[in-house]
């Protein structure tokens, strides 16, 4: 009997925690705008080129998730301290990575990003040359 009942206690013991983190309210900018609408306009032109970790295919602006919601709290909060928006995506970056930025910059980590497409359209090239140059 205590053998069918130990997963069970388990199974109950562990979804604890997991319902108190789905039950927190969301950060207080999460949805909420800043009273100076320029400040906005420079929070949502950033928030608009950062990607929800959650989702992973839509900006923090568009998702709903909870993680996004923390990050459009952030975003808001520092812009509204007089941090810039390239500060804050900097802060973001080293923070999440590379990845939470739809415009990720050349550095160490991300030079292939940029590299491999220079490479396979100058392969492509030489071989549309070389089959070109047979026919001639």
């Amino acid at each position: 009997m205590k053998a069918r009942l130990l997963p069970i206690v388990l199974a109950l013991v562990a979804a604890g925690p997991l319902a108190a983190q789905q039950s927190l309210p969301p950060a207080p900018f999460a949805y909420r705008q800043l009273d100076d609408a320029a400040q906005e306009a420079q929070a949502q032109d950033l928030m608009e080129t950062l990607r929800c970790l959650t989702c992973q295919s839509q900006s923090i602006a568009d998702s709903d998730a909870p993680m996004a919601g923390d990050m459009r709290h952030q975003v808001r909060i520092r812009i509204a301290a007089g941090e810039t928006p390239e500060e804050i995506r900097s802060w973001l970056v080293e923070r999440y990575g590379d990845y939470v930025s739809y415009r990720p910059e050349v550095g160490a980590t991300t030079w292939p990003l940029f590299a491999v497409p220079v490479l396979i359209l100058i392969a492509a090239l030489a071989i549309f040359r070389r089959r070109f140059a047979r026919r001639g």
